[in-house]
């Protein structure tokens, strides 16, 4: 796999896409379908001469296996993005209807990337010295739409950093036992591994945080009987939909259970909206739902605008006390930083300006509504559910061939989807807010046409 350098007419970081579940090979890569109202420049193949060699450049200085996981993904590296669509370095461009539920607003939002380039231009990085007024009002226009009360922000680098900083707040409290969720997802590093249930990922690293318990998801029994042995001292950390545990949507009335539980047993309770928040399930936060208010909430993922990786926990001034009183207790070099929070700032006012959150609502029930539909064919054999909210979108299989088989189908035809890393069975798909009709139909003729050949490949 070659890329081209960047140049001035498209420039980009080379990076690979996720791998499908282990055992499944990839055909050769097609070409994808017409832009969805977004006028696209052509792209150029590089020339030989010109390229680069990303494959042997990952073999020896990131790592075999993602080399391998690229090769099999069809050998492409991805050199440029806009709206829906991401251009590989061989000319062919591919629909995104996955991107792990950063692109809320698609790839490169204009509004988003002209607020960087103005922060680059006139203060990127800062001193700590002095307060950051980009850092304030990113604080204050996230504010503006978490559950009322979480007033309080602390911007991170990610998703991870974002829980360990809400398992940090709660230990702060006394709250050192921690309550999770069976197929729950909070990051790896070393404290949100420890809460991320799942032992492939856990077990190298072993031993983790003590004190660490699991309760099914969507069981208020199991939970409380948990709580009953923890009067006080714990923090429960929970997904109002379990993204990477396969897009589980738990019972009407669940996450009100759960926020009863926690008071009636002096329980902190952190909400996970890292993947499910910023408008990804067709309100601005999953609790919304409910009417919940967490103590804690973490943010991620779209806050980023698709531009500038950026995370955040929200807290309410009770919750947050011990850092407010003390902001040399949990700190970040790069945390908070003015680029950043130029981009989160620049992309809560865009969702507010464009309407994202209602779009996302009605675009997620069209796509759910036609997803459904294709896949009708093949409930009872190779397709077993499809569910979602919002823009949040699974479809579980009979099979976890199945998953590797259908990614590889939709990539070898243009079309970008993920699978989940909890759940091997399910297929998620996470679109744009902007996706247009075009591209609509496009993923669905596309899907229709993956399914059809994967399901002869599998019967065979």
């Amino acid at each position: 796999m070659t890329v081209s350098p960047p140049s001035t007419e498209a420039s980009g970081s080379p990076a690979g896409t996720a791998g499908p579940p282990a055992g499944t090979t990839g055909p050769s890569a097609g070409a994808a379908g017409p832009s969805a109202g977004t006028s696209v420049p052509p792209t150029r193949a590089a020339e030989p001469s010109d390229r680069i060699d990303v494959v042997d450049l990952y073999l020896k200085h990131i790592g075999s296996g993602r080399a391998v996981m690229g090769r099999v993904m069809g050998g492409m590296a991805e050199v440029r993005s806009e709206g829906v669509w991401i251009h590989a370095d061989d000319g062919r461009r591919f629909l995104d209807f996955g991107g792990y539920g950063v692109f809320i607003l698609g790839h490169r939002h204009p509004a988003v990337v002209e607020a960087v380039h103005r922060q680059i231009d006139t203060h990127p990085l800062a001193s700590r010295v002095f307060l950051e007024p980009v850092a304030a009002l990113a604080a204050q226009a996230l504010a503006a739409h978490t559950p009322p009360g979480l007033d309080y922000v602390h911007f991170v680098n990610s998703g991870a950093e974002a829980t360990e900083a809400a398992l940090k707040l709660a230990r702060a409290h006394g709250r050192t036992s921690v309550i999770t969720t069976r197929g729950g997802f909070h990051g790896k590093t070393l404290g949100a591994l420890s809460v991320t249930a799942n032992a492939t990922y856990q077990t190298p690293f072993q031993p983790l945080l003590p004190d660490v318990t699991q309760v099914p998801y969507d069981d208020p029994a199991g939970l409380e009987q948990a709580l009953a042995a923890r009067r006080d001292r714990a923090c429960v950390i929970i997904e109002p939909v379990q993204g990477e545990g396969g897009v589980r949507i738990p019972r009407p009335g669940y996450l009100s259970q759960v926020r009863a539980l926690c008071r009636a047993y002096g329980a902190l309770l952190v909400v996970d909206e890292i993947q499910t928040g910023m408008g990804r399930l067709g309100t601005w936060w999953g609790v919304d739902a409910e009417g919940v208010r967490p103590d804690v909430l973490l943010a991620g993922k779209g806050l980023s605008g698709g531009v500038v990786p950026i995370a955040a926990m929200a807290a309410t001034a009770e919750a947050y006390a011990p850092f407010s009183r003390d902001p040399y207790l949990h700190t970040s070099t790069f945390g908070a930083s003015p680029i950043a929070c130029a981009a989160a700032l620049a992309t809560v006012r865009a969702m507010e300006e464009e309407n994202t959150v209602a779009r996302a609502a009605a675009l997620g029930l069209r796509v759910l509504t036609a997803v459904r539909a294709v896949c009708a064919p093949y409930e009872g054999g190779l397709v077993r559910e499809v569910r979602g909210r919002g823009l949040l979108i699974g479809i579980e299989f009979a099979e976890d061939q199945a998953v590797g088989e259908l990614l590889l189908e939709l990539i070898s035809r243009g079309v970008l989807v993920n699978h989940s890393l909890n759940s091997t069975r399910v297929l998620r798909l996470t679109p744009p807010a902007v996706v247009e009709d075009s591209a609509l139909d496009l993923f669905l003729t596309t899907l229709a046409e993956a399914l059809h050949s994967a399901a002869g490949r599998m019967a065979g």
